[in-house]
């Protein structure tokens, strides 16, 4: 349930940061969100109970927020030119792939023979969810994607191998970090500023909405699998795609009922490993 709800709330600050990337810089969207993230992960670390926090924690917590950095950043320059449809998949698929792959690998993880199947049938799911009328289908796209995904993969990882009794911390590393990483393409970025104030909270918000996914993902490795955590998480692109159906008043194609058809099953498949 833990793994589920990160993925909604990852979903709805996709969205959200899609749209707001499509008025505003995207490294204003990005380093403005990160800045919201780092309070919200002060406020939510100080208020869950930690028994030790050591340098090893924050160290995997800053690898996390530099893979988080480089997936905002590229995701949603992506949004901003209209290839949602592009980079979701790549940078879902891709990503829960390589995190699997990394907690089977140097984890030692054994997930069960259903939630192999449930990660089988997640990551076509995933693909059939996210496809549909494209827009710029040039190799920007799929490099952003691709580069998003490698974020996505060491953000999850980073955060998965923090130690269990240290808190919410952790998320606090890597929102510094990614503060830290972003604020040269910020800064260096044209048009950025001016912002209204309201947009600006609307980054901030956004930023925090990030933070809570995380922390909810964090909390989720502790009671499962890193590679069943990752898969459920990685389920975020199913929110933009109903979100599009039932606010924007997009087309649903026969594609993207087989893939949340597909992706229910995952979901059942993956809680019984």
């Amino acid at each position: 349930m833990l793994a589920l709800a990160s993925a909604v709330v990852y979903g709805l600050v996709d969205y959200a940061g899609g749209i707001l990337s499509r008025r505003l810089h995207y490294a204003f969207v990005a380093w403005v969100g990160q800045v919201g993230g780092l309070l919200f992960a002060l406020l939510a670390a100080i208020a869950v109970p930690t028994e030790h926090v050591g340098l090893i924690d924050l160290g995997f917590g800053a690898l996390s927020g530099v893979g988080s950095a480089v997936t905002m950043l590229y995701l949603n320059r992506a949004l901003a030119r209209g290839d949602m449809s592009v980079v979701l998949p790549i940078s879902a698929v891709t990503g829960v792939a390589l995190s699997v792959l990394c907690g089977v690998w140097f984890l030692a993880e054994q997930p069960a023979p259903a939630a192999w199947v449930g990660i089988g049938v997640m990551l076509p799911a995933l693909w059939l969810v996210s496809s549909g009328r494209r827009r710029h289908h040039g190799s920007s796209a799929i490099r952003d994607g691709l580069i998003a995904s490698v974020g996505v993969a060491v953000q999850y990882i980073g955060l998965g191998l923090a130690t269990d009794g240290s808190g919410l911390w952790a998320v606090v590393a890597g929102r510094a970090a990614a503060v830290l990483v972003l604020a040269p393409v910020f800064t260096t970025a044209r048009n950025a500023w001016p912002v209204s104030w309201a947009d600006t909270a609307k980054a901030l918000t956004i930023g925090a909405g990030a933070a809570l996914g995380l922390s909810l993902y964090l909390l989720a490795t502790r009671q499962q699998l890193l590679a069943i955590a990752v898969a459920l998480a990685s389920l975020y692109p199913v929110i933009p795609v109903l979100l599009g159906v039932f606010v924007l008043r997009e087309h649903v194609t026969h594609r993207r009922i087989i893939g949340l058809v597909a992706a229910g099953v995952a979901v059942v498949l993956l809680s019984l490993g």
